[in-house]
């Protein structure tokens, strides 16, 4: 089918904090010259391909956007494009991407990921071996050394090499992701431009805040995110089943419609609250091999991250962890800290996806240079500097040749304040008790996310302990992830973390607080840290999510350990905590401060 078009630049919809029965959408990024006039033209031909993915063949649905003009005589670079989970390549997010880039002279194919549209086979969360070797085909497509199922060929696409098209991914969230697993499985894409997307689907879903290895992976299972968690559940198995052509290797088993067995089974695991040692390295296994903290090393194309600041999600320590990674081995990679992200948080200025207007805002000029450099191959474009992040407290961007490391000290009293110096701790001890029940809030809840009545983050008195500073002198500056150094007493713990259960080591939960001079308490971006205690005889440290954010003067910061919260499961059973505090080398907070 071909349908020829003339129309200005549409509308663009407004990235979405989104739960069950509503598409995660993948954020939008346009690159070339922005469209002249309704003359552009354009062409859009449906196409479906038969692809193999791992170890069976699948149905890929299409979109074929080809710019008037574009010939084998008259080629262009081409942009490969997916949805974010639970749409589709016409779900008003993933086909204006086509539509943008055919109009700034680019060729764009844009597809329903498998699983999701009327792609056919499971959903497999992004997993290089079937997802990406299923795109890795689209990419040969573009290169016109295969045709669609309909005998469509692409013989219009510019060229590095014979069989090797020049070809750009962009997108967001699952449609982020999915770019990181096809370029470690295919070396023919040239750029990449991830935005909010994952490292580690098990510090994801999962998060333990102590104990990393690499990046953000952890080796102790991590605090069940169970609200995000089930809302992607929710919205996988709640796609229609009888829609006309829909590929029938859509379909799983009973209980498990159309996610693959694996996935369906680190779900189970995690909501039975219990976290055995064999299932549980079978879960974080599954989890990081559909994970690019697991396939970073293959990936060579150049990469511009796109995180946001108000990401419960993802938030700002993936993205941190997968641009370390890939600097690390010499790929160029640049990373972009947005205010918004999977929690909402758009900012007057920011990138708006909604209006397609990119020249406007810092981000988009950034993405357009981006493509411009290594789409168009215009050596002349400079693409930015190495680190930047959005302030609400000062115009323009801020920049830095890396993410800032911590460079200032606070150490927890024992008469709960928070202090410069090691000569002013108070020794002393303090002691909560968690409850059955959560007793302390953060991240915004279900009824939040869906545009209902949420309350503010709320800790309640006995089942958490704050140390908080004096008034503040002058403004401080935190941009990266804070990090806190702890010893704790917890004796019931202590009797039963060995069980074999990972469940039966401590939960606890980190956070800093802006304390205004009226009292008023502001939890940045609402995030929390989640830690489950390897060994609670052992100091641990904790690495609070990544944020940006001016502490005022006169404002006190306040650091938080509490026993549960919301968002997460808890404890199994009533664990009491003591922190002692003393001249030692635990009781520490480092801030990355920025001068």
């Amino acid at each position: 089918m071909e349908v020829h078009v003339s129309r200005a630049v549409p509308r663009f919809r407004r990235p979405l904090t989104v739960l069950a029965g509503a598409a995660l959408l993948a954020p939008l990024a346009l690159t070339g010259t922005p469209p002249a006039a309704a003359a552009d033209r354009y062409s859009v031909t449906a196409l479906e391909f038969t692809v193999r993915a791992g170890d069976r063949s699948c149905t890929v649905d299409a979109d074929l956007y080809r710019p008037a003009g574009v010939d084998a005589g008259h080629p262009a670079p081409a942009v490969l494009a997916t949805n974010g989970f639970g749409g589709s390549k016409s779900d008003g997010s993933t086909d204006v991407i086509g539509r943008a880039f055919a109009e700034r002279g680019y060729v764009g194919l844009v597809y329903s990921g498998l699983g999701f549209g009327k792609s056919g086979c499971l959903i497999t969360l992004d997993d290089p071996a079937i997802d990406g070797e299923a795109a890795s085909a689209l990419v040969d497509f573009l290169a016109g050394t295969r045709a669609a199922d309909d005998g469509t060929e692409a013989d219009f696409v510019t060229s590095d090499a014979p069989g090797d098209p020049v070809v750009g991914m962009i997108g967001g969230s699952y449609g982020g992701a999915i770019q990181l697993a096809t370029a470690s499985a295919d070396r023919r894409v040239d750029a990449l431009v991830p935005l909010i997307t994952w490292n580690d689907l098990a510090y994801s879903l999962a998060p333990n805040a102590t104990g990393a290895a690499r990046g953000v992976s952890s080796g102790t299972p991590g605090v069940f995110k169970w609200q995000w968690t089930n809302g992607f559940y929710l919205m996988g198995e709640g796609q229609p089943l009888l829609v006309p052509g829909l590929d029938p290797s859509r379909f799983g088993t009973l209980g498990c419609l159309h996610f693959a067995p694996r996935a369906c089974d680190t779900i189970r695991l995690l909501n039975s609250g219990r976290y055995p040692a064999a299932a549980t390295q079978e879960m974080l296994t599954y989890a990081r091999s559909v994970s690019p903290a697991s396939y970073l090393s293959g990936v060579t194309a150049p990469t511009l991250l796109v995180q946001g600041q108000a990401d419960s999600l993802f938030n700002l320590n993936e993205a941190t962890a997968t641009y370390r990674a890939l600097k690390s081995q010499g790929t160029t990679t640049k990373m972009i800290w947005q205010a918004w992200g999977h929690s909402g948080g758009q900012a007057p200025g920011e990138l708006d996806l909604s209006t397609g207007d990119l020249e406007s805002s810092y981000v988009g000029r950034r993405i357009l240079d981006w493509f411009g450099r290594y789409l168009r191959h215009d050596e002349n474009t400079a693409t930015g500097p190495e680190f930047a992040y959005y302030r609400d407290w000062e115009s323009g961007y801020g920049t830095a040749a890396s993410v800032p490391a911590t460079s200032r000290t606070m150490y927890l009293s024992g008469d709960g304040s928070l202090v410069d110096s090691r000569a002013e701790v108070a020794p002393g001890s303090r002691r909560y008790t968690n409850r059955l029940l959560p007793t302390s809030h953060s991240e915004s809840s279900l009824a939040g996310l869906i545009g209902l009545s949420d309350p503010a983050p709320y800790d309640t008195k006995g089942t958490y302990l704050g140390w908080t500073s004096a008034p503040l002198d002058e403004p401080v500056d935190v941009v990266g992830a804070p990090k806190a150094t702890l010893k704790v007493v917890s004796p019931q713990t202590e009797r039963v973390q060995n069980s074999g259960d990972a469940a039966d080591k401590l939960v606890l939960f980190a956070k800093v607080y802006d304390v205004a001079p009226d009292g008023t308490r502001t939890l940045v971006n609402r995030l929390v840290a989640p830690v489950r205690v390897p060994d609670v005889t052992r100091p641990f440290t904790v690495e609070l999510p990544g944020v940006v954010h001016r502490y005022e003067a006169g404002h006190r910061l306040q650091f938080v350990i509490a026993g549960s919260d919301t968002a997460y499961f808890g404890n199994r059973g009533l664990k009491p905590v003591t922190v002692v505090s003393a001249p030692q080398d635990t009781g520490v907070l480092e801030l990355p401060v920025v001068r």
